[in-house]
């Protein structure tokens, strides 16, 4: 029994029986290699932690500059589509209007009746020389381009998007000044005249330059906003100075609020016969009249006016020209009915009116205009001179007296 015991006995009760207090090798192995197991965990997390945070946070937060720069493309895109698009509206329209001005032609106005073509034809529609519409033309033609260009995302010239962004602004902000400044010109020297083409150029430049100004954060617009005011004061002393040499009407001509101005032997073409300064003429409204030759004609003189009628000469006037009445008085009844005398106010004149456009293609610069064989005589001619120019052989007996 006490064999059996001793042979049986598992080796928990020998280890109690046993003054040593090791454990069994097998526990001893046992435990050792847990430790070694749960220290190389304790091991790998604290340094594995870091790495799965430093891994994990490039797929967390990696997206989020993507997303930014994905988000800023996108508006920039945008903002170059209705550039290219908003530009090439402006640019047919000033195209258009670059047009009727190089060719001084009517412009077709939807709403105000003619009041575009006033416009259009006064001395504020050109700056330095050059038509106000052209210099529009290139303008919205270059923020089309860009526009059209960059939406692309392909910037020539090695240039950056953030200085393209930049110039774009640059631009805009010019048009927009300038559109400021014409429409207070529109409303102080043509008050009461309405200009669709006008009012749509103006939209249309504000339009483009708060758009460009929506990419630029409040950080950016303050950083530029000294360069924006140092292009607007440039535009705006531009336009001054260009304006600055233009006279008032009054100054240039005298009586020019009298239909009948003298000025040299020329009844002066005062912006008064085509178009207005200020707002006073502007009320006048003169049926058409004729005036009545009380003076018989001379020989001399009817020979000289079938001449004058032979080789195509003509004689520009208007109705309410005193020195054209004289230039008849001095061929007489019978010779001035044998002129080729061109009526340029046939329908009488008020508000909006414009001269004839055999008269308008001849340029005039007063009345009475002879144009003979070429040649341009302003002002009333002696006959003798009128012989001269012509050509005409001045027989003794029919030498003017």
């Amino acid at each position: 029994m006490a064999s059996f015991l001793n042979i049986t006995s598992p080796p928990f009760f020998s280890s109690r029986t046993s003054l040593s207090p090791s454990p069994p090798p097998t526990l001893t192995a046992q435990l050792t290699q847990f430790k070694k197991g749960w220290c190389w965990k304790l091991k790998c997390m604290p340094s594995s932690g870091p790495n799965q945070e430093t891994d994990s946070e490039p797929h967390e937060t990696a997206p989020s500059p993507s997303n930014s720069a994905s988000l800023l493309s996108s508006s920039s895109v945008s903002t170059y589509n209705w550039c290219a698009g908003l530009g090439g509206v402006g640019f047919l329209e000033t195209a258009y209007l670059t047009f009727l001005k190089l060719t001084n032609s009517d412009a077709f106005c939807p709403i105000g009746g003619g009041n575009c073509g006033d416009v259009l034809s006064s001395d504020y529609a050109v700056v330095f020389g050059v038509p106000l519409p052209l210099i529009g033309m290139i303008s919205y033609g270059l923020v089309a381009a860009l526009g059209l260009q960059w939406s692309g995302k392909k910037f020539p010239f090695g240039i950056e998007e953030s200085n393209g962004r930049l110039l774009l602004l640059g631009c805009t902000t010019s048009m927009a000044v300038a559109s400021g400044y014409f429409m207070y010109i529109l409303s102080t020297k043509f008050s009461g005249t309405s200009c669709t083409y006008c009012l749509l150029s103006a939209f249309l430049s504000f339009s483009l330059f708060f758009i460009t100004l929506k990419d630029f954060g409040l950080e950016e617009i303050q950083k530029f906003l000294g360069l924006q005011l140092c292009i607007a004061s440039v535009v705006i002393f531009s336009l001054n100075t260009s304006y600055a040499t233009l006279q008032p009407a009054s100054s240039r001509y005298p009586d020019v609020h009298a239909p009948h101005s003298f000025c040299k032997g020329i009844c002066a073409l005062t912006y008064f016969h085509l178009h207005l300064y200020d707002s006073s003429p502007a009320d006048i409204n003169l049926e058409y009249f004729t005036t009545e030759i009380t003076t018989p004609s001379s020989p001399f003189a009817i020979s000289l006016a079938r001449h004058l009628q032979s080789t195509g000469a003509k004689m520009y006037g208007a109705f309410w020209c005193s020195h054209c009445q004289e230039q008849k008085q001095m061929f007489g009844k019978e010779a001035a009915e044998l002129l080729n005398y061109v009526e340029c106010f046939p329908n009488g004149f008020r508000k909006g009116t414009k001269m004839i456009k055999a008269c308008a293609d001849a340029k005039l610069e007063g009345f009475p205009t002879w144009v003979i064989n070429g040649q341009v005589l302003s002002g009333d001619q002696e006959l003798s001179e009128l012989a001269k120019v012509s050509g005409f052989k001045i027989e003794e007996s029919n030498q003017p007296s």
